[in-house]
């Protein structure tokens, strides 16, 4: 049962360097988390007005991307920004309730991730 479990998303855009998420993964993925009564945390470096005007208030957004992972259960990297693909790893799994990763453009090693203690899973690795 995952009812009241914390998710944060990293990239709610289609693209990096784009505030456009016609098509954008984040978007289904969000509904459906919603649907399983996931409290979604968000943050993205241009789009979240965009999804902000899709659920409002069901969304709790962050500008830092370190601060919508405090408390997560797990994290969703979902659009590859340039600035997520060096995050201060040590940082990110003391702010989460337990490091849980699913990495959906393959931005990071598994091996080095299941080193630093994720749970780690790769998208269409």
């Amino acid at each position: 049962n995952v009812t009241g479990r914390e998710v944060t998303l990293w990239g709610l855009a289609f693209k990096p360097q784009t505030d456009d998420i016609r098509e954008a993964p984040s978007v289904a993925i969000i509904k459906e988390l919603l649907a399983l009564g996931v409290k979604v945390h968000a943050h993205d470096p241009i789009a979240i007005s965009a999804v902000k005007k899709l659920f409002g208030g069901a969304v709790e957004f962050f500008e830092n991307g370190y601060d919508a992972l405090k408390g997560a259960e797990a994290w969703m990297v979902v659009t590859e920004w340039n600035e997520f693909r060096r995050p201060d790893f040590e940082r990110i799994t003391k702010l989460m309730k337990q490091p849980v990763l699913f990495d959906g453009r393959n931005l990071y090693d598994a091996k080095e991730m299941k080193d630093r203690g994720f749970a780690y899973y790769g998208i269409g690795r």
